[in-house]
């Protein structure tokens, strides 16, 4: 059967190179199907070789600037794809189909229409499947086939079938079933066809001996630790396969072969079986740079030993910094004030250099082939954006295993020293420690330790630029007295994040969901006792990433500020208090309690197709904290927009234009006194003027999601 079709086939060659060829012949300056009911145009077009000319050579208006690729017509081709569509038609079940072509030339253009005439597809009246009776759960083996009763007779499907037929019995311990058509019979009249396979299984089989050639710094026995198999496990195709998948995951070879050892099989029930692979570099030394709207410019450096101690562990040693030319000390003029210019006005997050340095020891096999530990000590300075800074040092275990369905789960526990750095108005505005004696109290150097379970899952087709699949996340952190942490961090915090991607033709479907909730038992203070949040582990939106139409950390619980020692920004008139509109500042506060959703649609830009897209999308969120003494609850923000996506050697390069209609939150105004650390409530509900523009520009590289 497949010989038949493959000859079928090879009786149309296809001939897809179309140059530009002597004797004036036309530009194809249109190319279309229609009556095509079943199939969509990209699927046929594919199927020919008669190809369209690019939108800029086709369209009217721009065509005359010479950008794009031109096609030409060739007569002979496109008869023979008249038969080439007739041929097509016939494997997918309609064997009545008729295709005829309507050209419309002029003097030096040609306008090609492909008129099908369908018909009745066949259509599966029975598909049995013979030789099974001596096999447990048959059922099983059946189940969702490629093609099944009632289906269209598609010869491709039929192939499919018998292929995942032949790879669920492999999956069962029957290495080299055989399979063959026992009927297939077409009613061209009822348009009806009654199929049968014919399976002889053979003889379950068992691992037998594992031999590893091509190992010279890495240990063998490393190699068969990896494997997914082992001597005496039922044999099967989805071991060997995970098993390849696992070795180049390693990152130790750039080529992997598990096959079964042709060379050394002498009993059909015991399959030996060869592993064969190519040692990659063992050594890796990194350097990396890059300028962030978020970071300034920054710097990387690393070196890894992918093969340690001879056994396949990762060793790294990696460094980074951050907030280059804004943050102390190496700001400077330029820097500061042109290039960095809004991270100036962030003196908390910004103001000084972050840096990262760790390291780390990841052991791929850890008492189990799916399991992995890595063991990691760092001391690190970061911050959030006009939010708050932290320096740890500290180190971490992370377990993660990868269970039979390819997800991973992590249990890791880290442990730290060191404080955290905010605003003052975020104590006093949400655990009423507006004191300086009480601030300090909360900005102490002490341990904190979280204990983190995470699971993920991902099935995208392109990690960086995806167009089809989906990614879903969950993560719960626990830090309490129990783990080790100091009575200042005690909380749960669970989040959960999940993105879709689903394509429609060119265009893509997009859409993202993130949703997050911290609980913390009471702390009491001096000034009274509250539920207290670090401000590292509070929640917090707006940016490029989420909800765009607002800047980063806008959305959600704002405090504003004013200094009330100064003249300019605060009088005094009898028993009123008269605020500078101009002298008012805000903080980002966060929450406990997160819900981000975002839609978006992205198309194929009419110019420079390859290069560029569109993106349309209405984003939507919520930041605020559960409680009846809050001041304000949750608002629900929705914000459309629209932007330019671009390719670039990073990733794709991303302007969005987001409106945002709503007026500025309303928040507590704290007075700031110079020199201190002691906030003044002024304003219990406080509301500034209305925003400048509604036009909110997110400049970034990446997608949002």
């Amino acid at each position: 059967m497949v010989l038949a079709i493959g000859a079928m086939l090879a009786t149309v060659p296809a001939a897809h190179s179309q140059g530009n060829p002597a004797g004036g012949a036309l530009i194809i300056r249109s190319l279309k199907f229609e009556g095509n009911k079943s199939f969509q145009p990209a699927l046929l077009a594919a199927a020919i070789s008669t190809t369209n000319s690019s939108w800029f050579s086709r369209s009217g208006l721009v065509r005359w600037l010479g950008f794009g690729t031109v096609r030409y017509l060739n007569e002979r081709e496109l008869k023979l794809d008249v038969r080439r569509l007739r041929v097509f038609y016939l494997v997918h079940g309609y064997l009545e189909a008729k295709v005829d072509t309507t050209v419309v030339r002029s003097e030096r253009e040609a306008r090609i229409t492909f008129r099908i005439e369908e018909g009745a597809p066949v259509r599966v009246r029975s598909f049995e499947v013979l030789g099974l009776d001596t096999l447990s759960r048959v059922r099983e083996l059946l189940e969702d086939l490629p093609l099944r009763p009632g289906d269209v007779y598609d010869r491709l499907l039929f192939l499919a079938a018998a292929d995942t037929l032949s790879l669920r019995l492999q999956d069962r311990g029957y290495p080299w079933p055989r399979i063959s058509v026992k009927r297939q019979a077409i009613d061209s009249v009822a348009r009806l066809a009654e199929l049968e396979l014919s399976i002889d299984p053979g003889r379950q089989a068992s691992i037998g001996t594992v031999r590893v050639q091509g190992t010279r710094s890495v240990d063998s026995s490393f190699v068969r630790q990896m494997l997914e198999t082992e001597p005496g496990r039922l044999y099967s195709g989805k071991d060997l396969e995970d098993s390849r998948l696992r070795l180049y995951r390693s990152d130790l070879f750039r080529y992997v072969t598990v096959d079964p050892d042709s060379a050394a099989l002498s009993d059909s029930t015991v399959v030996p079986l060869l592993v064969t692979v190519n040692e990659g570099y063992l050594y890796r030394v990194r350097a990396a740079t890059g300028f962030g709207t978020d970071d300034c410019f920054r710097l990387g450096v690393g070196w890894l030993s992918r093969n340690a101690f001879g056994r396949g562990q990762a060793f790294e040693v990696s460094g980074q910094v951050s907030k280059l030319g804004v943050g102390e000390p190496t700001s400077f003029g330029p820097t500061r004030d042109f290039l960095c210019g809004r991270l100036s006005e962030d003196s908390l997050g910004s103001g000084k250099v972050n840096y990262a340095a760790a390291v780390s020891l990841r052991r791929p096999v850890f008492l189990s082939p799916a399991n992995a530990l890595t063991m990691a000590l760092f001391a690190e300075r970061r911050s959030e954006f006009q939010v708050y800074r932290r320096e740890d040092v500290g180190g971490s275990v992370t377990l993660t295993r990868e269970t039979a369905r390819r997800v991973p789960v992590s249990l890791s526990y880290r442990l730290s020293y060191g404080a955290t750095e905010a605003q003052p108005v975020s104590f006093c505005a949400f655990f009423n420690a507006c004191t300086e004696d009480d601030i300090a109290q909360l900005r102490e150097r002490r341990l904190i330790a979280v204990m983190t379970l995470g699971v993920q899952k991902a099935t995208l087709n392109n990690p960086l630029d995806p167009f089809r699949g989906s990614a879903f996340s969950f993560e719960v952190a626990h830090s309490s007295k129990l783990v080790g942490s100091s009575e200042f961090a005690r909380f749960t915090r669970l989040v959960g994040d999940v993105s879709w991607y689903y394509p429609i033709g060119r265009m893509v479907v997009a859409a993202h969901a993130r949703a997050g909730v911290v609980f913390a038992p009471p702390l009491s203070l001096e000034a009274g006792e509250g539920n207290f949040v670090p401000p590292e582990q509070r929640f917090y939106a707006g940016g490029a990433n989420d909800v765009r139409g607002y800047r980063r950390n806008e959305l959600g619980p704002i405090v504003y500020t004013v200094p009330v020692d100064s003249g300019l920004a605060v009088r005094y008139r009898d028993s009123t208090t008269i605020i500078n509109p101009d002298s008012i500042g805000f903080a980002p506060t966060g929450a406990n309690t997160l819900v981000v959703g975002n839609l978006e649609l992205r198309v194929p830009s009419p110019i420079f197709t390859n290069a560029m897209r569109l993106g349309f999308f209405v984003d939507g969120g919520a930041v605020w904290d559960r409680g009846p003494d809050r001041p304000v609850g949750a608002q629900f923000r929705i914000t459309p927009g629209a932007g330019i996506r671009y390719t670039t050697p990073l990733g794709p390069g991303r302007l969005d234009v987001a409106y945002n209609g709503y007026d500025r939150p309303v928040g507590r105004l704290y007075g700031l006194r110079e020199g201190t650390r002691e906030v003044e409530l002024l304003r219990d509900r406080f509301q500034p003027s209305e925003r400048g523009s509604r036009f909110v520009l997110q400049l970034s590289i990446g997608h949002a999601f």
